[in-house]
């Protein structure tokens, strides 16, 4: 099954009007896919985030709230605020941050990565999962990400990639291309949802690509790591 989707000048409306109507099966679905293994992808991007100076931390497309979580778990003194398009995803992540223990230094705030309502300089990093391959403009995110960033400060991204390793790489395909989106339409219910994931992934830069285009808005030291047989990537940066 190949279609089209999410591209175009309607992208931003597309991904928001998904990521609310997957909410509710959002996380047992990304615990299917990733046999758990998401949460530690996204503890390793968040300790990431240690070396940054004062101030409190922003994650961007914070979907349910568990990046931010695991920022608070890690910087006890910190103000988190989480930041999403998808009202949907942010009703989830507050009943989240409700139910945890630090869960009240977290600030949820319904914005768009491509304009984000905060000054310049404000956090001491800036986070985000998942994110950067659903931008309807990739370069005014990352933009936006070290405009908001005090210099210093880490940037921080966590995304799916494409397997590379001989011998792996065409199972991993075979199984996102055409298991997960099955997957998707048994439990998720939504099958449009999980045949635009692996498409997205299809059609993303790669992590050298990825970390030219870093480089190009003004992020210094930037480096990538890739974890999971190669299938997803944590790149970094310094404001």
């Amino acid at each position: 099954m190949t279609v089209a989707l999410g591209d175009g000048p309607g992208k931003a409306r597309f991904v928001s009007e998904m990521f609310s109507r997957i909410a509710g099966r959002y996380d047992l679905m990304n615990g299917l896919m990733t046999f758990g293994m998401h949460h530690a992808w996204r503890r390793a991007a968040a300790r990431e985030t240690i070396p940054s100076p004062d101030g409190p931390g922003l994650d961007l497309a914070t979907g349910t709230g568990d990046l931010a979580l695991e920022l608070a778990r890690i910087h006890a003194h910190r103000t988190i605020a989480g930041a999403d398009f998808a009202h949907g995803m942010l009703t989830i992540a507050d009943d989240k941050r409700r139910a945890e223990a630090r869960g009240g230094r977290i600030r949820l705030v319904e914005a768009d990565a491509l304009s984000l309502p905060f000054e310049a300089r404000t956090f001491a990093f800036v986070t985000s999962a998942f994110l950067l391959r659903n931008l309807a403009d990739l370069r005014q995110g990352l933009v936006e990400m070290k405009r908001v960033s005090r210099p210093g400060g880490r940037v921080v991204a966590l995304e799916i990639t494409q397997a590379s390793l001989p011998g792996w790489a065409p199972l991993f395909r075979a199984y996102f291309h055409h298991v997960v989106p099955r997957i998707g339409a048994l439990v998720g219910g939504d099958r449009e949802a999980y045949t635009y994931l692996p498409q997205s992934v299809e059609r993303f830069l790669t992590p050298l690509d990825l970390s030219a285009l870093m480089e190009s808005v003004g992020l210094r030291g930037v480096k990538y790591r890739r974890l999971g047989f190669g299938t997803v990537t944590i790149h970094t940066g310094i404001a």
